[in-house]
């Protein structure tokens, strides 16, 4: 029943929105013609004609046009803010694994291969062991390379060797939880409920933004490709406000 009625009232307020009120008191005025010989009926037409174009065609009309102007006014805010972001975005990309090596390290090859085909620079990868001094060590060669964004891949688990969430956390100026949050809810969609164990967030750390990601390929894929590459940028443009 719902919906027949927002069908209904949606065609008659366009039929409204195109019809000009000449022509509308040309129709009434026809159906005047037609019940000329009853005055009853003339002026119940008349009502009823009054009472619907006032509940139905009216209502609606000013509903519809304030939806589209607040959707409007979203997508022209969004256009603004990715107008104004930088394009090209210096990154830094560090593997955190007790086991891996650079000749393994196939989550931090997809991370360089995906900025860089998206037109960002690698400034520099390393791979080190999960330890916090190892990570602060990397996150200092970052900077020194002039990153504004840093990539970390592992560590994000419950492991007990697991470590990055809580170094990185430490030195976050600000954490931004709903990366962690839109990832987990992308990862349960892709594997399930083991999409929980993860811990992967996201921070700011003296003018850059860091990213702790899982370990595997394809849980950084996923990450790149849905939340970071599509807002790495305009990030980067906010920290410098």
């Amino acid at each position: 029943m719902g919906h027949d009625a927002h069908d209904h009232d949606h065609d008659h307020g366009h039929g409204h929105s195109h019809s000009h009120p000449h022509d509308h008191g040309k129709e009434h005025g026809h159906g005047h013609s037609h019940d000329h010989d009853h005055g009853h009926d003339h002026g119940h037409s008349h009502e009823h004609g009054h009472e619907h174009g006032h509940s139905h065609d009216h209502g609606h009309s000013h509903e519809h046009g304030h939806d589209h102007g607040h959707s409007h006014e979203g997508s022209a805010v969004a256009a603004e803010h990715k107008s104004r972001a930088p394009v090209h975005v210096s990154a830094f990309v560090v593997t955190c694994s007790d086991s891996r090596d650079a000749a393994h390290d196939g989550s931090g090859k997809d991370l360089r291969e995906g900025l860089s085909a998206a037109g960002h620079t690698v400034a520099g990868h390393t791979v080190v062991k999960d330890d916090p001094e190892a990570i602060r060590g990397a996150l200092a060669q970052a900077q020194a390379a002039g990153a504004r964004a840093v990539l970390f891949t592992g560590g994000t688990g419950i492991g007990r060797r697991d470590c990055t969430v809580e170094t990185l956390r430490a030195l976050f100026e600000k954490e931004l939880p709903g990366f962690g949050e839109l990832f987990r809810m992308l990862s349960y969609q892709q594997i399930g409920s083991p999409a929980m164990m993860s811990r992967a967030t996201a921070g700011t750390y003296q003018g850059m933004i860091l990213f702790a990601l899982p370990g595997s390929p394809q849980a950084v894929r996923l990450a790149l490709e849905a939340l970071i590459l599509p807002e790495l940028g305009h990030a980067v443009r906010e920290l410098t406000r």
